[in-house]
């Protein structure tokens, strides 16, 4: 390096650095975080960092310990990836340059900590940057790997596919793409495939990591390769170490959906392969091979060639759906802790979840926070997203079994879905065992029997039910069983069956096995075990959904034990309590009005929202649940709006303006997009709920004013925040339009924009269409009402609507969304559409051809025949087309006024042509048989 750090500083911003990782005296640590960030503001800061960084002593004048110098260079590590990551345009070309030659430096270095920091900062500077910002750095990862001198270290080895991997995580489609007349993956998979012969394991396991990146991505590359691939796979098969094996288990799950037929020749010799490898002590190696059951069940076509080997697959299944002896120690026994306040780890919304993350995997780091001061926590929490390699919590490996995806929830996933797949010889093939085990004395037995059983329900419910009757007042019993995770996968197991006892018709069967199942669930609620809550409030919302308005006698018991939850859940639990009273809600609707529910309920309710702060989590499911509440109740809601509406407005004020905070000042944080999301849905609920009278007053009386608000949210940057925005938009526009009028020649614009296909990113491309979907439909409610006042905007939204409905890549929905939203312009802007007929007749009517029956449709039609009537001769080449519509219109008896207007508008059109076409009677008998029948039945022609 022609650079050189002046040595004062450099041991001043070492001594930093190491005190901002003190856990001992939080003063000092303060201090040092300070001056960090004081130091950001030096235009050589990043040359400092990448010098410490690289070296892999402390130099002259730098007292440090081997072990202190590591936590320094691994902070300086931190600091300069995050650096790169937030403001890489902002370092100046010399600096950039100093950082290129410390990385290779890093990749090289003996320990695999640092080795592992290289190849972030690498990929952070090709993620920002682009390949061709550092066209040196995989030639020469390249070489390093190939070792062609023989002189390359293995550690350098190992560093350089590390890094190739974590390039190609985060690269995939830069790599795949074409540029400068070439596709880099073109010659890196190659390069791969022959690197998992290498000698060293972790080079092996690394280069199978990087081709996995690509296995599921149907590339020109993978296609070159694939046979090639293949035959290393096989090979690899066997090899002694779990991580390789691994990554051969994960190709081959992912080569399922991409190349099935290249697996099919081989799908005997893979089943035995997959049985070896879930037998597996190492658990993650297991459970990788379980997935591929999995992704073969879940495959269109490829689950038909397991049929042979059911009887073999099941019985492993079942062996690993049995609670292992160190799941048992973590799960600590039976425990009465209802009482007990929730840890804060418990309080983040917890789903069980593949372990995709990366982990660390270096190990000269020791872990005694009496030695460090708890500097590992800290030297984590310094870099703005974990990355292999970077020190995560230290008590993350002891993850409770409930809270993570183990082999035992992938084995019993995997029989649910051959249980879908196969039907009844599921059911034949675990009998045996389950006639062994439900009533086993041994508890992990019992409770691995209740799983399996629960875990077919779906799939083998035709032949289970004969056996109900016998099965479910069993299965009751269990609730009360000693053991609290016996007691919890029982609850899971009825919510599952719960459909068979809520449809039984005979009222003595229903009193017999009903009943019991749904007061057993719902005392479970209140089980002294927190879990065993938590599993009764989960399947009571299960039954929720199964029973429907089954459910509706017996609201009045259901709502007094959901209000006796409310008041003695823990955080956490009350998350899902909220998932019951809102299914509840969604499916009793307007019984939940009744005074004798509404009073009991709505109290609870209130309660929380009094009690729960602005910047609590808990909002997201309370505002949710109140959406739910607020539609359910209808006007009845009317009492508890105004505080509510208020609120809500004030949340998105509040966030609106951290955002824009966060925006101008990168120290602070941006927050979170929830609160926008929950509050505009329970502000659509409510207008939706209420008198538009009562609706119309809370939208006046809001401050601040409640369309400027809107207006931002339909520019947020998030797309979850515009699709519930331009869903509130479209509801405003149906119940309170008089209050919007005057704010859509500001926001109209912005919907406008929002349909520009173009505006959508590849990557981003499900949610975006969301928003597009969201936008069309306001669109259309908006050209309902405001009528002739559309006319500045109907050459922009005809040219964007008749974009969507021609691309074939936009999803069916949104097509239709578009389609509605077009034709329900013409309703009084005809005259400006029409001479642009035949621009979008075909796709308009290939559209509204797949849209059911609604008044959306016929307001489309109506406004599209409309339009036709002003320029018939436009759509003379899909004139039959158009005739079939009318004909199929099937829903014109049912006498709205929209209805009766539509069926003389269509009359109107017949008649029209009846005058233009001289032969009409011949050119109707084009039409098919029915069409003509349902014409003459319905009109005069």
């Amino acid at each position: 390096m022609d650079w050189q750090p002046n040595q004062e500083s450099l041991k001043q911003l070492a001594a930093c650095l190491k005190d901002s990782l003190s856990g001992f005296n939080k003063a000092v640590q303060k201090q040092a975080e300070i001056m960090l960030s004081q130091a950001k503001a030096s235009p050589d800061i990043n040359n400092y960092l990448a010098y410490i960084f690289s070296i892999s002593e402390a130099p002259p004048g730098i007292e440090l310990s081997a072990s202190d110098w590591h936590l320094v260079r691994s902070a300086a590590a931190i600091m300069l990836k995050n650096n790169v990551k937030v403001g890489q345009k902002q370092i100046p070309e010399a600096s950039l340059a100093l950082i290129k030659l410390a990385v290779p430096l890093g990749i090289q270095d003996k320990n695999s900590q640092i080795r592992n920091y290289a190849g972030n900062i690498a990929t952070e500077i090709i993620r920002r940057g682009g390949i061709y910002s550092w066209p040196e750095l995989l030639p020469e990862l390249l070489k390093t790997l190939g070792n062609e001198s023989g002189q390359v270290s293995n550690e350098a080895q190992e560093g350089a596919m590390s890094a190739m991997a974590k390039i190609c995580e985060d690269n995939a489609k830069v790599l795949e793409r074409q540029e400068r007349g070439e596709r880099p993956l073109n010659f890196l998979l190659p390069k791969f495939i022959e690197a998992t012969k290498s000698p060293l394991p972790k080079v092996r396991a690394q280069a199978l990591t990087a081709i996995n990146v690509f296995t599921p991505r149907k590339s020109q590359a993978m296609l070159n390769s694939i046979d090639n691939l293949l035959q290393h796979l096989f090979f690899l098969a066997e090899d002694a170490v779990p991580d390789v094996r691994r990554q051969v288990c994960r190709a081959f799950v992912r080569l399922v959906d991409t190349r099935p037929d290249k697996l099919l020749p081989h799908i005997s010799g893979l089943v035995d392969y997959i049985i070896t490898q879930q037998k597996s002590d190492d658990e993650e190696l297991a459970c990788e091979a379980a997935e591929f059951w999995l992704s073969v069940g879940e495959h269109d076509s490829l689950w038909r060639a397991l049929e042979p080997f059911v009887e073999k697959i099941i019985p492993v299944l079942l062996q690993c759906m049995v609670y292992s002896p160190e799941d048992i120690a973590m799960l600590g026994g039976a425990s009465d802790d209802e009482d007990e306040e929730d840890r804060e780890e418990d309080l983040k919304p917890q789903f069980a979840k593949k372990n995709l993350t990366r982990k660390a995997n270096g190990g000269e780091l020791s872990t005694d926070e009496s030695q460090n001061g708890n500097a590992f926590e800290k030297l984590a929490s310094m870099d703005e997203g974990l990355e292999e390699g970077e020190i995560d919590d230290p008590d993350e490996g002891d993850d409770n079994p409930d809270e993570k995806w183990t082999l035992r929830k992938c084995s019993a996933a995997a029989l649910d879905v051959f249980a879908n797949d196969f039907g009844g010889p599921v059911f034949t093939s675990i009998l045996p065992y389950l006639q062994i085990n439900l009533k086993h004395s041994d508890w992990p037995h019992r409770e691995a029997a209740v799983l399996a059983l629960g875990a077919v329900a779906e799939g083998c419910m035709n032949v289970v039910t004969p056996h109900l009757r016998e099965l479910v007042p069993y299965l009751v019993s269990l609730l009360e069983d000693p053991e609290p995770v016996v007691r919890q996968i029982t609850c899971w197991t009825l919510g599952r069956y719960s459909s068979w006892a809520a449809t039984l018709e005979d009222p003595v069967e229903k009193d017999t096995y009903f009943l019991p199942l749904m007061e057993g669930i719902l005392k479970k609620m209140l089980d002294k075990n927190k879990k065993v809550q938590e599993a009764g409030a989960s399947a009571m919302a299960n039954l929720e959904e199964k029973a429907g308005k089954e459910l509706e006698p017996f609201c009045g018991p259901i709502i007094q034990q959901y209000v006796m939850c409310f008041s003695k859940y823990k955080d956490r639990n009350r998350w899902i309590l909220y998932d019951c009273v809102q299914t509840l809600a969604e499916h009793i609707g307007p019984v939940l009005a009744r005074p004798e529910l509404c009073n009991q309920l709505m109290p609870a309710l209130i309660d929380r929202w009094q009690k729960v702060p602005d910047q609590s989590r808990e909002l997201f499911p309370l505002l949710e649940c109140l959406s739910y509440v607020a539609m359910a109740l209808g006007d009845a809601f009317a009492p508890f709006a105004e505080p509510i509406f208020a609120r809500c407005v004030n949340i998105i004020h509040q966030n609106l303006e951290q955002s824009l905070a966060a925006n101008s000042n990168p120290n602070f944080d941006q927050p979170d997009k929830d609160f926008l999301v929950t509050s505009l849905d329970l502000l659509s609920a409510i207008i939706q709920a209420l008198d538009n009278e009562k609706a119309a007053k809370l939208v006046d009386n809001s401050q601040p004013a409640f369309f400027e608000l809107l207006g931002f949210c339909l520019e947020d940057p998030a797309d979850e925040v515009q699709q519930s925005a331009y869903a509130l938009l479209g509801d405003c526009s149906k119940y309170v339009f008089d209050q919007l009028s005057q704010f859509l020649p500001s926001i109209f614009p912005i919907l406008l924009k929002r349909l520009d296909l173009d505006n959508i990113l590849d990557e981003e491309i499900d949610n975006g269409f969301s928003v597009v979907n969201n936008a069309c439909w306001s669109a259309g409610e908006i050209s309902v009402q405001y009528k002739k006042g559309m006319a500045p905007f109907v050459p922009e939204m005809l040219q964007r609507c008749v974009e969507i409905i021609a691309n074939p890549r936009v999803p069916k929905g949104v097509n239709e969304n578009a389609a509605i939203a077009l034709g329900r312009l013409g309703l009084e802007n005809y005259e400006l559409l029409a001479p642009h007929l035949s621009k979008f007749a075909d796709e308009f009517l290939n559209s509204m051809d797949e849209v059911d029956p609604s008044e959306e449709k016929a307001t489309a039609f109506k406004g599209f025949s409309l339009t036709v009537a002003q320029n018939p001769q436009a759509i003379e080449n899909v004139l039959l087309h158009f005739f079939t519509a009318i004909a199929r219109y099937r829903d014109l008896k049912l006498r709205t006024p929209v209805k009766s207007e539509l069926h003389d508008i269509f009359q109107n059109v017949l008649n029209i042509y009846r005058q233009l076409i001289p032969q009409f009677h011949e050119f109707i008998g084009r039409l098919n048989t029915e069409d003509q029948e349902a014409l003459k039945t319905n009109y005069v022609i």
